[in-house]
């Protein structure tokens, strides 16, 4: 579903002076430097920003970069991020395919990805933030032991995911298809709030880069086929 026009989206934008880096490019391989932090986080899709608030409040020492493509969603977490003060929170308006062109080697301590877009038809399975191709970006910017945190109410997107972690050479740890069965036990986004409170269990892993782990030096992943998924209930796509 498309997200409804935001009024005064620019004005709304310019009001968090400040949060937004427009030539993110410019600081590739310096942004702890330049922000003065010793660990970096990144968060690739921050929607409206409960999760990227909240975990960045709980860390302060630690810079937390929040990547999202669509203003009309960013505004909102931005807007968060200023109202509640909190200092070590900073956004991109950028597209995660163009994420090597903004960060350098090593760079990034830990990715997080929160309930992406499935892409559930095989056509566009390369489009999907854990294909092949994003993972060896991913890579890319990540040290040995650097790790992606990936959360989903989409189980056959989980599913498909974790193939795709184990064939590119990542180590997988805390894995769980219910990750809230005892109680909350992370920081949630708005989606998963409601997902919740409507019972929907939550899949959660954590991938670890090794020494094995495919780069983008492998060279172009295989072309995707038979990728098609179903959808969090079940229904074939």
């Amino acid at each position: 579903m498309r997200m409804r026009h935001k009024p005064n989206l620019t004005k709304r934008i310019a009001e968090c002076e400040g949060l937004l880096f427009e030539s993110p490019e410019g600081f590739k391989g310096d942004w702890r430097k330049a922000l003065k932090y010793e660990k970096m986080a990144l968060e690739i899709g921050c929607g409206k920003g409960a999760f990227t608030c909240d975990i960045a409040e709980a860390n302060p020492d630690v810079l937390f970069i929040a990547l999202e493509k669509v203003p009309d969603a960013m505004v909102t977490a931005m807007e968060r991020v200023r109202d509640r003060e909190i200092k070590n929170v900073f956004f991109i308006d950028r597209d995660a395919a163009n994420i090597n062109d903004m960060f350098d080697t090593d760079e990034v301590d830990i990715i997080y990805i929160n309930f992406c877009d499935p892409w559930p038809k095989s056509r566009d399975a390369k489009f999907r933030l854990t294909a092949p191709s994003f993972l060896r970006s991913y890579a890319d910017i990540l040290p040995i032991g650097g790790e992606i945190r990936f959360k989903t109410d989409n189980l056959p997107l989980f599913e498909w995911s974790i193939g795709q972690f184990k064939a590119e050479g990542w180590a997988l740890k805390d894995t769980t298809n219910d990750l809230h069965a005892s109680g909350i036990s992370d920081f949630m986004t708005d989606y998963e709030i409601k997902f919740m409170q409507q019972g929907v269990p939550i899949n959660r892993l954590t991938a670890v880069r090794r020494d094995e782990t495919f780069t983008r030096k492998a060279g172009t992943p295989e072309r995707l086929r038979n990728a098609s998924l179903s959808d969090a209930r079940g229904n074939a796509k």
